[in-house]
């Protein structure tokens, strides 16, 4: 009876112990299930994206240099010593007025040869007319006396021969006069080049002379200063060629500057030069903006990071580029680039669908068609290394 009772015990807490087995057991296996189901839906979103509205803008981007649109390199036509400078750096100047001095002395000292030689000139000149009036006068009494005989006939032609010779020695002075009048007019025009004057509104840029240094321009024009005009700037920007056929004259463009990045100045192509420069084997096109810069806060030299603007799209239905799939080849679509991409439906299944795309940035594109506002769609696995979450921002944001 004892034995019974000992053995019902053990039966007993054999039953117990397997019951509470089992309820660990469940309790394990649901607490599993639960995480692999919050796993595979963490995972789903993690892998997906809403479609939303949002500002979208396609541009090419490039490097540039800031350079004054109008300057001018101010250069010494004659040589000598620069005396004087009458300017500085960061001057502003009007038009008219004087920038340098070069040493006059020379060029004054050949006008004062030229006035004295065609003053001599023009006293013999004076002296010749007498002449050819004596030999006038003379030549004519002959031509009375002759028909007389009262002279030879060789008298008559002597006095002939000097009345024109008097005149032909007249008209040889008269041609010197000229000769040295056309000396004195350049030598005159060379001494006006001793003072240098601004041939144009502007502030000076650039000094590369100073006073005290002796010019040389029988050889090549030597520059003194540059001399430009700062109310309006022109941005050089070397263009890639893959990108130039994509550029316009008349194009919009905004910039940035270092240390202004919040602020963007805007103008548009002037011009795209024809000619490359290679650099490092890279083909690069200088494409020119003209800026407004009337507050004087864009400087010669200074770097632009440039961007022109393709197009523009405000509040228009965007998705990420890295949910696009495999481009389809429909180039003569009107509606833009067709592309095959993954849709979330109901079920929480991936089904695939092609849409259509216009404007597109570096990280998100335009929905022509395809897609509507609040659907989901599925990234791509370069998205999904990154969980997704840094591939995509609220369409709140100003721009894209």
């Amino acid at each position: 009876m004892q034995a019974k009772q000992i053995f019902s015990r053990h039966r007993v807490y054999w039953l117990v112990g397997l019951l509470v087995l089992l309820l660990a057991a469940g309790a394990a296996l649901r607490f599993y299930w639960q995480r692999e189901t919050e796993s595979k839906q963490a995972s789903l979103a993690d892998s997906t994206v809403q479609i939303a509205y949002g500002d979208i803008e396609e541009n090419v981007t490039a490097q540039g240099k800031l350079e004054p649109k109008e300057y001018v390199d101010i250069g010494a036509q004659v040589s000598g010593q620069l005396q004087k400078l009458f300017v500085e750096i960061g001057d502003v100047v009007k038009t008219g007025q004087q920038l340098a001095q070069i040493d006059p002395r020379i060029y004054a000292a050949r006008v004062q040869a030229d006035e004295a030689s065609i003053n001599n000139l023009k006293a013999q000149l004076v002296q010749q007319e007498a002449l050819i009036l004596f030999a006038k006068r003379q030549y004519a009494r002959n031509q009375q006396l002759y028909p007389t005989k009262a002279v030879s006939q060789e008298t008559l032609q002597n006095s002939e021969s000097n009345y024109k010779a008097a005149m032909a020695l007249a008209d040889s002075i008269r041609a010197q006069i000229q000769q040295v009048e056309s000396t004195l007019s350049g030598d005159r025009t060379n001494l006006g080049y001793t003072k240098i004057f601004a041939p144009m509104d502007g502030t000076v840029v650039q000094q590369t002379a100073r006073a005290g240094q002796t010019l040389n321009a029988n050889q090549q024009t030597p520059n003194i200063m540059q001399l430009a005009k700062l109310d309006k700037m022109t941005v050089r920007s070397q263009t890639a060629e893959a990108d130039i056929m994509r550029i316009k004259t008349g194009m919009p463009v905004y910039f940035t500057t270092l240390g202004s990045e919040q602020r963007r100045w805007q103008g548009v192509v002037r011009q795209i030069l024809p000619t490359p420069e290679v650099l490092n084997n890279v083909v690069l096109y200088n494409v020119l903006i003209d800026v407004d810069n009337t507050d004087g806060q864009l400087m010669s030299g200074m770097s632009a990071q440039v961007f022109f603007v393709l197009g523009e799209a405000k509040h228009v239905p965007v998705i990420p580029v890295n949910a696009l799939g495999k481009r389809l080849h429909d180039q003569d679509n009107p509606q833009g680039r067709a592309y095959q991409i993954k849709v979330i439906v109901s079920d929480n299944q991936a089904r695939e669908k092609v849409i259509h795309v216009g404007l597109q940035s570096r990280r998100f594109a335009e929905i022509r068609d395809g897609l509507a506002i609040g659907d989901r769609v599925k990234l791509t696995l370069a998205a999904k290394k990154n969980g997704g979450r840094d591939s995509y921002r609220p369409p709140s944001m100003p721009r894209i």
